[in-house]
Parts: structure tokens; sequence; C-alpha cells
């Protein structure tokens, strides 16, 4: 099985307001950068994006080691999401989960693989997650410019 480490990262600027999603994934010594943006979205919305993204882009079950940035992602994937499925994508507030049609996303990709998921703290110098920052912002640039390159 590959083993595969990816590094995923969202932004937005304003929030909501325009967001971008940045992937670089990494075998061995190969790399794939991946980016996308939308026009209208949230921060943690591109951050699960990004996750989806990358691991929509594997073509076959690997070994995989994400890292990310974000909390809302660590914490949902590893702690909230077995609760919110058990409570019909309810919190236990019994209020729907936000971005319950991404976290479905995300469940069904991520079962394909052997996951794990780790964090990183943003901007303190980690290579992986300083281009994953800087593809984020670039696919903001670039859906701001009309440029679909990347996705």
């Amino acid at each position: 099985m590959k083993k595969i480490e990816i590094y995923t990262d969202g932004a937005c600027r304003g929030n909501p307001g325009p967001g971008g999603w940045g992937a670089l994934l990494i075998h061995g010594e190969r790399q794939r950068e991946l980016w996308g943006g939308e026009a209208n979205t949230t921060n943690n919305r591109m951050e699960l994006t990004a996750a989806i993204r990358a691991l929509e882009h594997l073509k076959q079950s690997c070994r995989v080691h994400l890292y990310t940035d974000s909390t809302y992602l660590k914490q949902g994937i590893s702690a909230w999401l077995k609760r919110w499925k058990a409570n019909g994508w309810r919190t236990s507030a019994r209020k729907p989960v936000k971005n319950a049609d991404l976290w479905r996303r995300l469940d069904a990709v991520s079962a394909r693989h052997d996951m794990q998921w780790g964090w990183v703290k943003a901007h303190n110098g980690n290579p992986g997650n300083e281009t994953a920052d800087a593809l984020a912002n670039r696919g903001i640039d670039e859906m701001l410019e009309g440029s679909t390159h990347g996705k």
C-alpha cells in the first residue's frame, strides 16, 4: 500500500468571502500540488474542501497521513464525526451539523484509505503547511482573476 503525506489548508478573505483551498501530496520524492477557489464561502468549508479534494485525487487506497492546521477539521474527523452520524447529523445540542454536505463527502472519501490525521501549528515554519497555505491563497487569487488552473 502506497504511503502518502498530505498537507492541506483553507483560506478566506472575509468570512464569508472569496476562499481558496490548497493541498500538497507527497509520495517519496514525488510531490503534487492542488488548489482551487470559490467566490463566496467560509474558511471552514475551504479547510474541508482541501482534505476532500486531496483524498479524491488518489486513484487507489493508500496509507495516508494528512496534516491540517485546522482544529475544526482535526476535531471534527477524529472526535465529533462518529457522534454526528449516530445523531442523524445533529450536534449534541440537536442542531444541524454545519457543513454536513462536506463532512459526508470527507467521511466517504477517507473511508477508502488507511488514515492518520495530524495537526500542525499554522504559520510556524512547517514547509508542508506553508506550501498548502500558499496554494490556498493561489486558489483565491486565480479564482478572482478568472483562472481555473490547478483544480
